[in-house]
């Protein structure tokens, strides 16, 4: 996949000179544009119509040109960051981790109201055999069923459902064979459809998303668990943003977002995010992602 990048230029009538004079002098290139992107967890078309609409937003309460940087996995929305390639990220909960492991000086910036009780949902083709369960210890009967997780590093679609079946007893190698990595929730959702695998797990709001949309063929796929919740998807900014963009960038960029539900067009772009408004998060919210990546490896 080629990185897709497109700017959005601020308005004419708001030029980058007004806002270096609202954030104070920079020694860095802050006639450049903000470069924003989020890890890819999604189909490509949704996921770029919510960024560009994200960096429209941006550029008019910022006042200066936004890009948007399409990555082709979540390790290069990770490695990008630490090249300073990217600015502001929309990353999981895992690769918000492993982006702050990799660059400890960057800034949480905040999260959706969602994702302070995020959830994924466990399906199975309906031909597994495989029932709705309403305990964690159900999914013991994943045991010996070929299963796709999303990505490797996705925090709904992999982490938090390989530690929820460890808590049943099911470790990913109890599973028939080696698992899949889908690389997505909607691949998932599509590949235990079709009963390439008998189960899979996915981000909750994706699994809703596509059941209202249709999407879904309940005939052939159903949802048997949905996990406990966990703090997941949250906005990080790069170190080198005070340098760039000038001193007191994160907190105007804070104010953007927390007021974002405050008028229309904010609120058109948090419903692409199925989301009522942005809040503060900070990093001992992630302490079980972190705990849980530990007992993976997937922090290196």
């Amino acid at each position: 996949m080629v990185s897709r990048r497109r700017v959005i230029q601020a308005a004419a009538a708001l030029p980058a000179l007004s806002f270096l004079a609202a954030c104070g002098s920079s020694s860095g290139d802050s006639s450049r544009p903000l470069r924003v992107s989020a890890i890819p967890d999604q189909d490509p078309d949704v996921l770029t119509e919510r960024e560009e609409a994200f960096a429209e937003y941006l550029a008019k309460q910022l006042e200066r040109d936004v890009e948007y940087v399409a990555v082709p996995d979540y390790s290069a929305s990770v490695a990008q960051l630490g090249t300073g390639d990217l600015d502001l990220v929309f990353y999981g909960g895992l690769t918000g981790v492993q982006a702050r492991r990799q660059n400890p000086d960057v800034t949480i910036i905040g999260q959706r109201d969602i994702d302070e009780k995020f959830t994924s949902i466990f399906i199975a083709s309906k031909d597994s055999g495989i029932e709705p369960v309403s305990e964690v210890a159900g999914l013991s009967a994943f045991a010996g069923k070929r299963f796709t997780f999303g990505s490797e590093t996705s925090t709904s679609g992999r982490l938090m459902p390989s530690s929820f079946l460890a808590e049943a007893g099911v470790e990913e190698g109890d599973l028939a064979g080696e698992p899949g990595f889908s690389g997505s929730h909607d691949k998932t959702i599509e590949l235990v459809q079709a009963g390439t695998y008998e189960g899979g797990a996915v981000n909750a709001q994706v699994w809703r998303s596509r059941l209202e949309d249709g999407t879904v063929d309940t005939e052939k796929v159903i949802a048997v668990f949905e996990t406990p919740t966990f703090h997941d998807y949250h906005w990080i900014l790069r170190e080198e943003a005070e340098k760039d963009f000038g001193e007191g960038f994160a907190q105007k960029l804070k104010d953007a977002l927390f007021a974002m539900h405050e008028d229309e067009d904010g609120k058109a772009v948090l419903d692409l995010y199925k989301a009522g408004s942005i809040i503060d998060a900070k990093p001992e919210d992630y302490a079980r992602i972190e705990e849980a990546a530990e007992k993976l490896d997937l922090l290196g």
